[in-house]
């Protein structure tokens, strides 16, 4: 008799003690202060909205194909995407290579860049520099690429040299060459060279 009730006085307490113990949780939950989820986020909602609206990555790089089978690779400090526009977006100091198909390479710097995907348009601002490795070194205040192909266009006066010599011209355009794909540069509107010879080896 008495191995039964200490049988069942186990059983009872085995019960009670979860009972017991969920009853001081339910407590301490009924006790504590409320919470305002609005005070909950240390952000004002002026903030929050700045960070959705104006996204920044730093140190972006991007690596593809042009639709054409050029390669082509993309770094900037950093990307935003300013005011919410979905597609658009803006870098500072842009770094990008072409690698056409043809062997030739072109390179393109600038202070700032923006970007219309939908457009398939890029602009390139502030000291933009052309680098080929044909022997080009041009600067250019504006150019505007295709994101899609080599197509690349300064609307505006574009300076530098050449394996000829010093070159000026008041446009110009950078497309693969029709003949073996290779970077074509293309000066029209006032086109001034100055030819400096090489000198001979002797």
């Amino acid at each position: 008799m008495h191995g039964d009730s200490y049988t069942k006085l186990v059983s009872l307490l085995k019960v009670l003690f979860p009972l017991a113990a969920l009853a001081l949780l339910s407590t301490l939950f009924l006790l504590s202060r409320k919470i305002d989820p609005g005070q909950a986020i240390p952000f004002a909602d002026k903030e929050i909205q700045d960070r959705l609206r104006d996204q920044q990555i730093t140190g972006p790089f991007f690596s593809g194909a042009t639709a054409d089978g050029d390669q082509l690779s993309f770094y900037a400090d950093v990307l935003t995407t300013p005011d919410g526009e979905i597609g658009s977006n803006e870098a500072q100091n842009v770094r990008a290579t072409f690698n056409v198909i043809g062997g030739s390479t072109v390179r393109l710097q600038s202070d700032t860049a923006r970007f219309a995907l939908a457009d398939d348009r890029a602009e390139l601002e502030g000291g933009v520099v052309i680098n080929t490795s044909t022997g080009y070194e041009l600067m250019s205040d504006r150019m505007i690429s295709e994101l899609s192909s080599l197509n690349v266009e300064s609307p505006g006066p574009v300076s530098g040299t050449s394996p000829a010599g010093t070159v000026e011209a008041g446009s110009m355009t950078i497309s693969r060459s029709g003949d073996d794909g290779g970077a074509q540069l293309l000066f029209t509107n006032r086109v001034k060279l100055i030819y400096k010879p090489k000198p001979m080896i002797e």
